[in-house]
């Protein structure tokens, strides 16, 4: 064998390898440990603080459904606090997009999200709000926690229990997570780490709402925003061909795991709490003080009777 065709086959595996990389989970380390990796806004009410624990020990579980109902509650508020903030952003961006002229203050906010989320137009223009309209959205929470309890393995792998990462995300910076046992010689990435797993959380939302690999994934959900209906987790898996080199093979566990799990449940919660839902309400729900009081059935009525 020539020393032209060892190089190439020495090369095209690092090539591939880094490739499915940036396809599958690209720089989350952007906002990944800021103290609030929302784009500054005076109308977010700061984070609560269980927001902030560490993941729990799903291992010491022995009965299946009962570390399988001990993640989806563990995991179904953060993933309402997350998305009620998305929708409080939302509305500020509807609320800019209806005036004649905006401030220094409304522009920067426009143009800060506008690169968070990597729409590349001019600021203020109308193709601007409807791109970014398009990807400031919130993610059915079925699709989350299937997602979750499929990657990190129902919180009990390595990169659950020690970085507080669900969902397999990397980085690329050294230091900034943790090194994958076998990974490729010369390859450079690491499994990233998270202050909490609400980070984790923020930070895929974040993946699927700006990276062009999960574009058929906005595309569905911007048809369903078009009927006035929030997409379900199963019609967005359509879009998550990218996020596994499994590809369709992968598509189709993440909905059987929403089907045997029944977690079309919890888009049905999600979805009658926020739906007409006015700023108040979605103040109430991003700044909720106990975690239990974005579990389903909930009410901030019973948050505020917990606390006498």
């Amino acid at each position: 064998m020539s020393s032209g065709i060892r190089a190439l086959w020495l090369i095209v595996p690092l090539m591939v390898f880094g490739l499915w990389g940036i396809l599958h989970t690209p720089d989350p380390d952007h906002d990944r440990d800021a103290e609030d990796s929302d784009v500054a806004l005076a109308k977010l009410p700061s984070l609560p603080g269980w927001s902030r624990a560490d993941l729990p020990d799903f291992s010491a579980y022995r009965d299946t459904t009962e570390k399988k109902a001990a993640f989806f509650s563990f995991l179904y508020p953060r993933i309402v606090l997350a998305n009620s903030r998305i929708l409080i952003e939302r509305d500020y961006l509807d609320s800019l997009a209806g005036k004649d002229e905006l401030s220094k203050s409304e522009l920067s906010w426009l143009k800060s999200q506008a690169e968070r989320l990597r729409v590349d137009e001019e600021p203020g223009s109308e193709t601007m709000f409807r791109r970014l309209k398009n990807r400031l959205d919130v993610i059915p929470p079925s699709l989350v926690l299937a997602q979750a309890a499929n990657e990190s393995a129902w919180g009990t792998s390595r990169f659950a229990r020690r970085g507080n990462n669900l969902f397999g995300q990397w980085c690329f910076s050294q230091g900034c997570g943790l090194v994958p046992r076998g990974r490729v010689e010369g390859a450079s990435h690491e499994v990233a780490s998270f202050s909490s797993p609400y980070r984790s959380v923020r930070s895929y939302i974040q993946n699927l709402n700006r990276h062009p690999t999960y574009q058929l994934l906005r595309d569905i959900r911007l048809k369903a925003r078009n009927r006035d209906d929030i997409a379900s987790g199963p019609s967005l898996a359509a879009g998550l061909l990218g996020y596994s080199e499994r590809g369709e093979d992968y598509v189709e566990e993440i909905r059987s795991m929403i089907r045997h799990n029944n977690l079309d449940y919890y888009d049905e919660d999600f979805q009658a709490i926020v739906r007409g839902a006015n700023s108040q309400e979605l103040l109430e729900l991003a700044a909720a003080k106990q975690e239990k009081a974005l579990l389903p059935g909930a009410t901030t009525a019973d948050e505020t009777s917990s606390e006498g």
